[in-house]
């Protein structure tokens, strides 16, 4: 079948502009956005607009379809071009949510694509803010547009509609601007990139080896810029000094004149004054609290919505969506929690949290545990503060340690004194990701973290979550950060069972959509009413075959590292026992280090075979192996 991901077989037309903007600028009260944009949009372009949070992403968009004037340059929109817009808080006409996506039957195959088929005939009125985004997709796959602009469409997605939404865009045959976190819908179907960096504007066209992705151009140009940037800063840096230590030599002589070349060689060589210098990384590890050997433990947990409320009741008139769960969660474990929209992934974690309580079972928490959730929604802080006040809380003024907290996520001076409200929605995520990892946690629940978070976050996030020691739980839409992240899935069907398994979400998905009885498979059909059915159990065959799935690059890097370290530490035992049985002159004493010694060299030898093992897999991915092993 076709890959409808890839955008290579849109037909691109040169000679048809759809959209073009010349000279654009946009600004803050307190910095420049973005200045002198060029941008034109012909039929078959596939752009992706990325940068930091509040770099302008949203405000460009709404420039390109004149939602807001700009304050320089010109926007100008081909004649007869019909323009499909999904902002971040869409608003829909009242009336039912069938009729609001189109009424038709393209209307009625998306919603059921999206999750919304059950609630087709409920008031608009009545849905909440995900719901919205879903509808207002809907419509508009349910109509043809010439072109599509996308602001973070895959909030409040789940891994189905997602992958609807991708193979969706991937036939597209107008033009599309898309703003989105999400890496594998950006390698899928942009060829171009805009990218908004510090009030410059920097353009990554796919071609070459890269000629399918414009999110690989550019990831490669930025690479290279960063590259040029460090360079020329090295450069500057040995200049200032030279030049500090001339003006130096000559202080006695030294007028007014030299005195302002010294401040300036000091502003170069000072890192917090130096605007020029490359943004430092974004440095999430703040600590963990020490956990011990035991986690949390569920225990036959059942959760029943009662007549539309959350009070978690056994109502039998009210929903169940999670029915005799059970598992236990250790030290050391990373999941990732997936399944459709409602199938009750947040629930779930308000409950391990203890911001709900079950209508059946019990939550058994070990005496060391220190829990902090990162809620879907971003926290409500009052807008009127600042974030120095938000981070200090009741401490009034913020001392040293956390001014210089806040510098570490990129909130600077002048970020420190901007009140929240005049945040983006990214920043103000950022600023709830601090809060949360402030609190040292050693069980971290995430809840859909990639929403609105800038992709140099989501990098660092990624990094931070990657060697964290304590229990980790996610639930996310975003197939790169699972991928990186966890190593076992807990699948909630949407009829209030959970399945554990191994291997990555690629797995889970292939696994899903494989063919029964053997026939073949074919691709999706992106028009057409899909049925919605729970995927059937495993049978004993393909459970053996699930247990050793091939386990991703994080999981075999992290794997390593727990057996190196394992046996290290039976190594060291070892000498030392055999060091003690070479000095000691008690008998009682060689009897029991002579049987020590034994059990650990056989230990020991189970060790190393772990680590072969684990080695060996990592070496035929193409994994670079510590030589100290």
């Amino acid at each position: 079948p076709r890959d409808l991901t890839r955008p290579t077989g849109v037909w691109h037309d040169p000679s048809v502009i759809l959209l073009d903007a010349s000279s654009l600028g946009a600004s803050t009260s307190t910095r420049t956005l973005f200045r002198d944009l060029e941008l034109t949009i012909h039929r078959g372009d596939r752009v992706g607009i990325v940068g930091m949070n509040g770099s302008g992403k949203s405000t460009l968009l709404s420039l390109l379809t004149g939602a807001v004037n700009p304050e320089t340059g010109t926007v100008r929109i081909g004649r007869g071009t019909r323009i499909g817009v999904v902002s971040q808080t869409p608003r829909l006409p009242p009336g039912t949510v069938l009729e609001a996506a189109g009424g038709d039957w393209r209307a009625a195959a998306a919603l059921d694509r999206l999750g919304m088929a059950d609630v087709a005939s409920s008031p608009t009125d009545a849905l909440s803010g995900g719901q919205t985004t879903r509808v207002a997709l809907a419509a508009l796959a349910a109509r043809d547009w010439d072109l599509v602009v996308l602001d973070e469409p895959t909030n409040h997605l789940d891994l189905d509609a997602v992958d609807w939404l991708t193979q969706w865009l991937g036939g597209l045959s107008g033009g599309l601007v898309l703003v989105t976190h999400d890496r594998h819908l950006l390698d899928r179907v942009t060829t171009r990139i805009v990218e908004l960096d510090d009030g410059e504007v920097h353009h990554h066209v796919a071609r070459g080896e890269h000629a399918a992705s414009g999110y690989a151009a550019y990831l490669e140009g930025r690479a290279e810029r960063l590259r040029h940037a460090e360079a020329a800063e090295t450069t500057r840096r040995a200049l200032a000094r030279r030049e500090l230590a001339w003006l130096r030599r000559g202080a006695p002589a030294r007028t007014s004149k030299s005195k302002a070349h010294l401040e300036r060689a000091r502003a170069v060589l000072d890192p917090s004054g130096n605007a020029h210098s490359p943004r430092p990384d974004l440095e999430l590890d703040l600590g963990t609290t020490r956990l011990g050997s035991r986690g949390i433990e569920l225990v036959d947990i059942a959760y029943r919505f009662s007549g539309g409320s959350r009070t978690g009741t056994d109502d039998p008139q009210g929903r169940l969506v999670l029915d005799g769960i059970d598992h236990v969660f250790e030290p050391g474990d990373r999941v990732g929690l997936v399944g459709p929209n409602g199938a009750g992934k947040t629930t779930l974690l308000e409950i391990i949290a203890g911001d709900r309580l079950p209508s059946r079972g019990e939550v058994r928490v070990g005496a060391t545990v220190k829990i902090a959730r990162y809620r879907q929604r971003p926290d409500e802080f009052d807008g009127s503060l600042r974030v120095r006040d938000v981070v200090a809380s009741d401490l009034g003024e913020p001392g040293p340690e956390l001014v210089e907290l806040m510098r570490r996520f990129w909130f600077d001076r002048a970020a420190q004194f901007a009140p929240v409200a005049t945040l983006s929605g990214g920043e103000r995520r950022r600023l709830q990701l601090l809060m949360t990892l402030a609190r040292r946690p050693n069980v971290l629940l995430l809840d859909e973290p990639t929403n609105d978070l800038d992709l140099d976050t989501l990098r660092a996030l990624e990094d931070f979550l990657e060697s964290w020691s304590g229990i980790l739980i996610v639930v996310s839409h975003d197939r790169t950060l699972l991928d990186r992240t966890v190593d076992q899935l807990l699948v909630l069907d949407g009829d209030g069972r959970l399945e554990r398994r191994r291997g990555g979400v690629a797995e889970w998905i292939a696994s899903r959509s494989m063919p029964r009885n053997g026939t073949s498979g074919s691709s999706p059909d992106t028009n057409a009413p899909r049925s919605r059915s729970t995927p059937p159990r495993p049978t004993e065959s393909s459970s053996r075959a699930s247990e050793s799935p091939r386990r991703s690059p994080s999981t075999l890097r992290r794997l390593l590292a727990e057996r190196t370290r394992e046996t290290t530490r039976l190594e060291t035992e070892r000498d030392e026992a055999l060091a003690r049985l070479t000095t000691t002159s008690d008998h009682a004493e060689r009897e029991r280090l002579s049987i020590r010694l034994a059990e650990l060299s056989t230990a020991l030898d189970s060790a190393e075979e772990a680590w072969l093992e684990v080695a060996t897999e990592a070496e035929s991915r193409g994994l670079e192996i510590a030589s100290d092993r």
